[in-house]
């Protein structure tokens, strides 16, 4: 072989194992590159994944926030609604009280609480009131119980009451505490129902 076979020869086997480093090279950077890539979009895609999860919760906190202060607020407005309801058909029930006192059936009524309270009593002695607004039938009402009756001084906005003083006993009546028994117990539950 000559020098210059030689020298090519070299050259050529020098070129070829250049190529070959080279190829490995770029095969061994592509690879590292992919693998930096890969986890580059695995990072990336957990990232976008918890940026999500951490807005929709905050999105779902705030919805229900602004769920709860709307529920709160409708809420009120029921309530102070019902209680104007409430106060109306109360003020309703004082009107219709009082055209029932002049109806002979409030009489008649008067007259059956003034005997049961006496009834209730057994002999002992009872004090029996009336209504300052029902001073006017004291007379026919003492005919009817067959017992003394007292104007009371203090309106209780009809009805009876008694005492029984032997017994430490109050029989009330009275409108007045029907009213607020019935205010107390009274509760709108929606629709046409009620307490």
């Amino acid at each position: 072989m000559t020098i210059e076979e030689k020298l090519q020869h070299f050259t050529q086997y020098s070129m070829e194992e250049a190529r070959s480093k080279y190829d490995s090279v770029i095969r061994e950077y592509t690879k590292t590159m992919e693998e930096i890539f890969q986890e580059y979009q695995e990072n990336r895609r957990r990232q976008e994944n918890l940026e999500i999860k951490t807005e929709t919760e905050r999105l779902i906190r705030e919805n229900n926030k602004r769920f709860s202060e709307e529920q709160v607020k409708i809420r009120r407005t029921i309530s102070r609604l019902q209680e104007e309801l409430k106060a109306k058909l109360f003020v309703e029930m004082k009107d219709r009280l009082a055209r029932f006192a002049e109806s002979s059936d409030y009489q008649r009524l008067l007259v059956r609480q003034l005997k049961e309270a006496l009834a209730f009593a057994r002999g002992e002695e009872v004090i029996l009131y009336i209504d300052p607004s029902d001073a006017e039938r004291k007379t026919s009402l003492e005919v009817a119980a067959g017992a003394p009756v007292t104007v009371s001084r203090y309106s209780f906005v009809g009805g009876t009451r008694a005492v029984i003083p032997g017994r430490n006993i109050l029989i009330d009546n009275s409108f007045e505490t029907k009213l607020a028994e019935a205010r107390e117990k009274f509760k709108l539950r929606g629709g046409t129902a009620y307490e």
